[in-house]
């Protein structure tokens, strides 16, 4: 497990930001946000879609974006059928 000085638990972090996408890793599991499926973070800056924030468990929030993204539309895309058009 990841931890931080003072023994605080990482919920989230950026992983990696490719020319496709960025990987998340949330609560233990890893997710890829394509460009294609989550058009908002594509040209942003590095340090802004760094600083994310997991919210009452299952809120992610990137103040300085404007984004706001529940786990669930991770993990089950199928449910969240319209898109962003950046």
């Amino acid at each position: 497990m990841r931890s931080l000085k003072n023994g605080k638990t990482i919920s989230v972090s950026v992983e990696n930001i490719t020319p496709f996408g960025i990987w998340l890793y949330v609560k233990q599991r890893e997710y890829f946000l394509s460009y294609e499926d989550y058009p908002y973070f594509r040209e942003k800056p590095i340090s802004a879609i760094q600083k994310v924030k997991l919210l009452h468990g299952f809120h992610l929030h990137w103040k300085d974006l404007d984004v706001d993204l529940e786990i669930d539309n991770l993990e089950n895309p199928e449910k969240y059928p319209l898109k962003s058009k950046d």
